[in-house]
């Protein structure tokens, strides 16, 4: 009963992820409510897996990491918030894990962009696309071509879930 309770749990976990992930990418803004349900899903996977006070341990140090990055502007808000509501699910042993998988998954996207960024071009030149897939393809290639920042709740999703499931 256990192990089925922690997939499901764990199911949540990576599909709250994948929704905040795919809103990061659309509109570069996670919702406090996205990331509190995260939180959630994190304490009942820590819950489950009889780890609680370390999962406290391990939420507060990552989020000081990432408050540091934040004060340097390597990151944003919602980044450090999700990755203190991710780090409540693991053990203060696995945060080199976390922080490894988070750093590689996040070069890889980083790659991704400088490879479409010399591949896609500026502008298409046809009419204003009209489906939300199409309208945020466009958006996308206006980021790319002016330098904004990357989505980075994509490879902290893509770490988060190597290093849980």
């Amino acid at each position: 009963m256990g192990a089925c309770l922690a997939q499901g749990v764990g199911a949540g976990f990576a599909l709250l992820l994948l929704w905040a992930a795919l809103r990061d990418i659309a509109v570069r803004l996670i919702p406090d409510w996205l990331v509190s349900l995260v939180a959630l899903s994190s304490i009942s996977l820590a819950i489950i897996r009889h780890h609680v006070l370390a999962g406290l341990i391990s939420g507060g140090i990552l989020f000081c990491l990432g408050f540091a990055c934040w004060s340097r502007g390597w990151m944003g808000g919602a980044d450090v918030k999700l990755l203190g509501a991710v780090g409540l699910a693991i053990q203060p042993r696995q945060i080199p894990d976390l922080v490894l998988a988070v750093t590689l998954a996040g070069g890889v996207l980083a790659v991704l962009y400088l490879m479409a960024r010399t591949f896609v071009a500026e502008r298409d030149g046809g009419a204003i696309p009209r489906g939300r897939i199409a309208r945020v393809l466009r958006i996308e290639r206006w980021r790319l071509h002016r330098g904004c920042p990357l989505p980075y709740v994509c490879a902290i999703a893509v770490g988060s879930v190597i290093v849980l499931l």
